[in-house]
């Protein structure tokens, strides 16, 4: 399934070289993601030296399509996902297991329509442009529920989000399923926002999906990474200025805007991710439970999910 790419310059795979271990030492992690407010704590961390290139190699992917691709090459050891990815990537036979919440969706994912349309219900004959798998099939879906539209009263348009803002601007699309920084960039010239993921809170999570392999075989760098990701995210809590003119260049973006990339984002702490993902009635287990039937409702799953003892691990979360 396919996740945000979020910034249309940064679709290159990076081929850098992984570089050597020392002697005896397991292997480097290698972890894909793709640019995303929540993910860029990681390559915070790799800015500021706080993780060694011989505990985890960051692979800057295209997409988490191309994430998903290189877990199951064997190529990565884990990426930045959705829940819903995992989900997807798990049915296909990856063995992954979430160990960290970046972020929840409250609010970043929107649906925009043009001027004149100003209730889902006119959505009726329209062109919905939307990424054609995981987030954007989801929100496509709940937002079709909300205006008690079938699918077959509307033309779904499948566009990856490198292409949205051109899509919008050529007039290829009539209403549009996408994120920040194009929703914001849309909505200042127009684009009216007719749903977004605040009405289906605790569903779009992003996680970091790790192989089981990898957590057995490094599992003191893994905790190194996720420690990293704390520290970034403290780090801008404290001082979101100076983080946010680190993050500029990754995001390309002036560094004032780049806080307001993080809008419509819960970024949930060591204890709020404990909360979230420790425990078999864990409120991550019980919103996979609720997202494999809307997954497998939308067609997105060709199987309910079964068996969720195995999914989560709060292992890995630093205890403050």
């Amino acid at each position: 399934m396919q996740r945000r790419t979020f910034l249309a310059k940064l679709t290159a795979l990076s081929s850098a070289a992984l570089l050597p271990g020392c002697q005896g030492a397991a292997e480097p992690l290698r972890i894909a993601s793709h640019l995303w407010p929540g993910y860029e704590f990681l390559f915070l961390a790799r800015r500021e030296g706080w993780i060694s290139p011989q505990d985890t190699q960051l692979i800057e992917s295209g997409s988490a399509t191309a994430s998903i691709r290189l877990l199951a090459a064997g190529q990565a050891d884990g990426a930045a996902l959705t829940l819903d990815e995992m989900l997807g990537a798990r049915q296909r036979g990856l063995p992954l297991v979430a160990v960290l919440v970046f972020d929840i969706s409250l609010g970043a994912d929107v649906l925009l329509a043009r001027p004149g349309t100003d209730t889902l219900a006119q959505l009726r004959g329209k062109r919905i442009g939307y990424e054609s798998s995981a987030v954007g099939a989801l929100m496509l879906h709940k937002a079709l529920a909300a205006a008690s539209l079938p699918r077959g009263d509307i033309k779904a348009v499948p566009v990856t989000h490198e292409r949205h803002a051109l899509a919008w601007r050529a007039g290829e699309v009539d209403a549009l399923i996408t994120f920040e920084p194009v929703s914001g960039q849309l909505e200042a010239e127009g684009a009216q926002r007719l749903f977004d993921s605040s009405r289906i809170p605790d569903t779009i999570f992003d996680i970091l999906a790790v192989t089981t392999a990898a957590l057995q075989r490094n599992p003191a760098a893994l905790r190194r990474l996720v420690a990293a990701h704390f520290q970034g995210l403290r780090n801008f809590h404290k001082n979101p200025n100076d983080t946010a003119y680190r993050l500029a260049e990754r995001f390309k973006l002036p560094a004032r805007e780049v806080i307001g990339a993080f809008k419509g984002l819960e970024l949930p702490n060591e204890n709020r991710n404990l909360k979230l993902l420790r425990g078999d009635n864990a409120p991550i287990v019980k919103s996979a439970r609720e997202l494999s039937d809307v997954l497998f409702d939308a067609g997105l799953l060709s199987a309910r999910v079964s068996d969720f003892s195995r999914l989560f691990s709060a292992d890995f979360i630093p205890r403050e």
